[in-house]
């Protein structure tokens, strides 16, 4: 498990893990869990031309989000965000498809863009995961306060000065970077487990931002370091262990809150009457 071979794969599933942790934290306080679903969907065309070019993936991947990004924003202006988002992801979508079709490698480079190569990670991988995740955190911290205002109180941050407008294109731009960085290690359907499941539960866990965006980060690293080890004992799908722990996760911590808060309800309830 921690053999040469895999010292690269820990390295940039951490690195994605703390990326996808902070930015998850901001996805589940907007509300934005399809935006963070369809535009790791959406740039798979990416991935696709530049295979069918014979560049690097990531290159692709950077055209396409950016044109997503672009789509998505003009298409929010005129109407609802989950229409918008819909129209988006099916568009670029078929666009995949067609592009696919036209390679010889359909179904390995299918698999490989929605569930990603985690365990063969080379070192050539690397460096752009590490550079786009600095960008992207620098990027985070740059509009920390606006953002969580904006995502938490719309109404203040409009009093406030906030621009909405703006703010909505910069979380925008920072998703569709760590989609970029992310899908060709992870995959396109493991960004969306480690962008909402782990954020999800912290936010459960603590209403607290800061506390709330800590365990956002920590459980992203536990859920991805757990995948890929059961992934490496069992020789099962690493996206397999990723979503069903991120589910369990979730859906455990929301049962436990729901009895604990039960159990003090009726504490209160018979220290009144007594």
């Amino acid at each position: 498990m921690f053999d040469s071979f895999m010292i690269n794969t820990w390295i940039a599933a951490t690195i994605v893990a703390i990326t996808a942790g902070v930015l998850g934290f901001f996805v589940v306080l907007r509300r934005s869990a399809f935006a963070a679903h369809a535009l790791p969907l959406a740039t798979f065309p990416g991935a696709a031309a530049a295979q069918l070019a014979g560049v690097q993936p990531l290159w692709g991947l950077l055209v396409f989000v950016a044109g997503a990004v672009f789509l998505l924003r003009q298409l929010q202006k005129l109407g609802r965000k989950d229409v918008a988002t819909g129209l988006v992801l099916v568009t670029l979508m078929a666009v995949g498809s067609l592009l696919l079709s036209m390679t010889n490698a359909y179904g390995p480079a299918v698999f490989s863009l929605l569930f990603g190569e985690v365990l063969g990670v080379s070192s050539a991988d690397l460096l752009p995961v590490i550079l786009i995740s600095v960008a992207v955190m620098l990027g985070a911290m740059f509009v920390y306060r606006p953002l969580l205002l904006q995502s938490a109180f719309p109404e203040l941050a409009i009093s406030r000065g906030v621009r909405a407008g703006t703010i909505d294109l910069l979380f925008l731009c920072l998703l569709g970077l760590v989609t970029a960085m992310a899908l060709p290690v992870v995959g396109a359907l493991l960004v969306f487990s480690l962008l909402v499941a782990p954020a999800a539960t912290a936010q459960v866990l603590s209403a607290h931002p800061a506390r709330a965006l800590a365990l956002s980060v920590a459980l992203s690293i536990g859920l991805i370091w757990s995948a890929i080890a059961l992934s490496f004992l069992t020789n099962w799908p690493v996206g397999f262990f990723v979503g069903s722990i991120g589910a369990l996760l979730f859906s455990s911590t929301r049962i436990f809150r729901y009895f604990r808060n039960r159990l003090k309800h009726e504490r209160d309830r018979k220290a009144q009457h007594a």
